[in-house]
């Protein structure tokens, strides 16, 4: 089992350079979303490349710097490691986990999205940390997503995981309380924050929401 010490999963934002404007507007929305009170901030960029990841995640672990916020990369391991983020984020069909662990070593947080109850049992926790369970709904933030598998399929899929279990895929602060009753852990949003007019606001009342939703 990990031994590696967890950020608060609750309220995981997940930047989308198209919905936020570009880098500057990433970062932009960090600094709102902070302000807002997110626990959890993935940078993912599947356009911009390596280099451009990397100036844009040395400028958001500044803004982190004396936060307990953990600042996750996804997909890109070069990126993760030269930006000395606190994690990586893959998906099924990126990296392996074995090497992707390897190549980060003991530290790093490592998540990992799962889409089936099949899939989240054969997650290995003295490699991952958490994963990702979805699409609850779908979304045009990640147009080559698997199909949504709702409020039952995430319990399913959460159920199944030896690790604890962010939800993703289309959701709102409306839906907390679903998410939460199914066993995940929080919220992982792109649009219910980026892109929001007030992101800052946007963030308070998905905080809010999962803090009500709390037994």
């Amino acid at each position: 089992m990990s031994r590696r010490p967890l950020p608060d999963l609750s309220a995981y934002l997940v930047l989308d350079p198209g919905l936020c404007g570009g880098p500057e507007g990433m970062i932009a929305t960090t600094r709102a979303a902070l302000a807002g009170g997110i626990t959890v901030v993935q940078l993912r960029d599947k356009t911009g490349g390596t280099e451009a990841l990397i100036d844009t995640g040395r400028a958001l672990m500044r803004l982190l710097e004396g936060t307990d916020v953990a600042l996750i990369v996804n997909d890109d391991i070069a990126a993760a490691l030269a930006i000395g983020a606190h994690g990586l984020h893959i998906g099924q069909g990126d990296l392996p986990v074995a090497e992707a662990r390897a190549r980060l070593g003991a530290t790093p947080l490592l998540g990992l999205s799962v889409e089936s109850p099949e899939l989240a049992a054969q997650v290995d926790p003295a490699l991952v940390d958490y994963v990702g369970c979805g699409p609850v709904f779908a979304t045009p933030t990640k147009t080559d997503h698997k199909t949504p598998v709702g409020f039952d399929g995430l319990a399913r899929i959460v159920a199944a995981a030896p690790v604890p279990a962010v939800a993703i895929g289309g959701l709102k602060p409306e839906h907390a309380p679903d998410a939460l009753r199914a066993g995940a852990q929080g919220l992982a949003v792109v649009s219910a924050i980026c892109g929001q007019p007030d992101p800052q606001t946007a963030t308070r009342a998905l905080v809010t929401a999962l803090s009500e939703a709390r037994p």
